[in-house]
C-alpha cells in the first residue's frame, strides 16, 4: 500500500508523533437510518464494528438521543479493542449527513436528521470521550476513502457521487477535497434540472437531481403517482408500508409501467447531470456509489457513459471514466482514517474550533477552554 499523504486543508506544519502506520482512528458514520462505528487501522481494516438505529425524535430530545447513541457505540468499540490497539487511538473521525461546517465541527441543517440542526457534534463528542473529533460531510469522507483505498486510488481529479436515500457528491481537485468557503462545495445532488413543476427535493427546492434520481425522490414521485390509480404494484406496496425508492426499482423489475418510467427518468437525469459535471469539472473519473446505484449496476452507469460520449465536450469527455465505487457500505467508516490523519496535526483545524460561535444556539459549552486530551 502506498504511503498515505494528507489530503485536506492547508499544508501540515507539524509532524505526527508516531508513524501513521501505527495510528488507530475511531470512525463514526451518522446516517438518516443508522449510526455505525468501528476502529480503523492504517490498512483500512475495521475492528469492533457496531451499529444502532438513528433516533428519529425531533428537537433537543432527539439531539440528546443521537449524542448518547454515538457515545455508546464508540465506547463499545473501544471496549472490544486489545489494550495495545486501544492505546494507539488518536482521534474520532465523523462522517455525517450534511450540510456541515467542518471547521467548527457543526452539523448545520440536515434534511434527513432534523434533530441535528445547528448541532455542535464534534465538540460534544470531544467532551464525552476525551478525544479530539473531526467532522465532515458523509460524501466527502467517502471520497477520502475511495481515494485512499478504492476506485479513485492514484487519481487527483475526480468526483464522488452517491445515489442512495439522497444524492450527494464530493469534488477532488489536484489531490484535495474542494470544500468552498462554507464547507458546502460538492452538493452535486442539488443541481437544478427542471425549472418548472419539478419534483420536490428534501431540501425544500424543486427540480433538483436529488428529487428525481435519489431513493427518497423516487418515493415522493411514486406517492404522487398513486393518485392516478395506474400502478397496481405501487398501490399494493403502499397498503403495507410507506413507499421507498427500493419499491420503485423492484416495481420496474416486476414489469410495472409506472415504476419503469420513474426509473428511466431517474437514470436519464443522472446521465444528463454527468454530462454537465464533465464539462464543468474536467475530472479523470466519476466514482459512483450508494445503495441505489450499486443495486442498479450497469443499468445506472451505462446511460451516463453513453450520454457523456455523445453530448459532453470532446476533450473532457474522452478523458473521463465513470466507474463504480469499491468500498461499499463501510466507506464512511474507512474514510475516517484519512480524515483524521489529514487534519489532526494541522493547527488551522484546531484554531477554527476555538473561534467564537455565532447563531441562535450559541452556548457556553461552545466556549469550553482548551483541554489536554486524555486517553480512555
Amino acid at each position: 500500500m502506498a504511503a498515505f499523504q494528507p489530503l485536506t486543508g492547508a499544508a501540515v506544519t507539524s509532524e505526527p508523533p508516531l508513524s501513521a502506520n501505527g495510528m488507530v482512528v475511531l470512525g463514526l458514520d451518522i446516517g438518516g437510518t443508522q449510526i455505525r462505528a468501528a476502529a480503523i487501522l492504517s490498512d483500512g481494516s475495521r475492528l469492533g464494528r457496531s451499529a444502532l438505529a438513528t433516533p428519529q425524535e425531533a428537537g433537543g430530545r432527539g439531539e440528546s438521543q443521537i449524542y448518547a447513541a454515538c457515545e455508546r457505540l464508540l465506547r463499545d468499540v473501544l471496549a472490544q479493542l486489545p489494550a495495545p490497539v486501544r492505546g494507539r487511538v488518536v482521534a474520532v473521525g465523523v462522517s455525517s449527513v450534511g450540510p456541515v461546517d467542518p471547521w467548527r465541527g457543526l452539523v448545520v441543517d440536515p434534511p434527513n436528521v432534523p434533530a441535528l440542526r445547528d448541532s455542535p457534534l464534534a465538540d460534544e463528542l470531544e467532551a464525552r470521550l476525551g478525544l479530539p473529533a473531526y467532522l465532515e460531510r458523509d460524501t466527502n469522507v467517502a471520497a477520502l476513502a475511495e481515494h485512499w483505498l478504492g476506485a479513485a486510488r492514484g487519481c487527483g481529479d475526480f468526483l464522488y457521487v452517491t445515489a442512495s436515500t439522497g444524492l450527494g457528491g464530493a469534488i477532488f481537485r489536484e489531490g484535495r477535497l474542494l470544500l468552498g468557503p462554507d464547507g458546502t462545495a460538492g452538493e452535486l445532488g442539488h443541481l437544478t434540472l427542471v425549472l418548472e413543476d419539478g419534483p420536490p427535493c428534501g431540501c425544500g427546492g424543486s427540480g433538483h437531481l436529488e428529487g428525481i434520481s435519489s431513493g427518497s425522490g423516487l418515493a415522493r414521485q411514486a406517492q404522487r403517482e398513486l393518485a392516478s390509480g395506474t400502478s397496481g404494484f405501487l398501490a399494493e406496496r403502499a397498503s403495507r408500508a410507506p413507499l421507498t425508492g427500493r419499491d420503485v426499482a423492484e416495481g420496474e423489475d416486476a414489469g410495472d409501467a409506472v415504476c419503469a418510467a420513474l426509473m428511466e427518468r431517474a437514470r436519464r437525469a443522472f446521465a444528463i447531470a454527468c454530462v454537465g459535471w464533465v464539462n464543468t469539472f474536467n475530472p479523470d473519473r466519476i466514482v459512483v456509489g450508494g445503495t441505489l446505484a450499486e443495486r442498479q449496476g450497469e443499468r445506472w452507469l451505462a446511460p451516463a457513459r453513453a450520454a457523456v460520449e455523445s453530448s459532453a465536450l470532446g476533450v473532457p469527455g474522452r478523458r473521463v471514466r465513470i466507474v463504480p465505487a469499491e468500498l461499499g457500505e463501510d466507506v464512511g467508516l474507512v474514510g475516517a482514517w484519512p480524515l483524521v490523519v489529514g487534519r489532526h496535526w494541522n493547527p488551522s483545524w484546531r484554531a477554527a474550533r476555538q473561534a467564537p460561535r455565532a447563531g441562535p444556539r450559541a452556548t457556553k459549552r461552545w466556549e469550553r477552554p482548551t483541554k489536554r486530551w486524555r486517553r480512555l
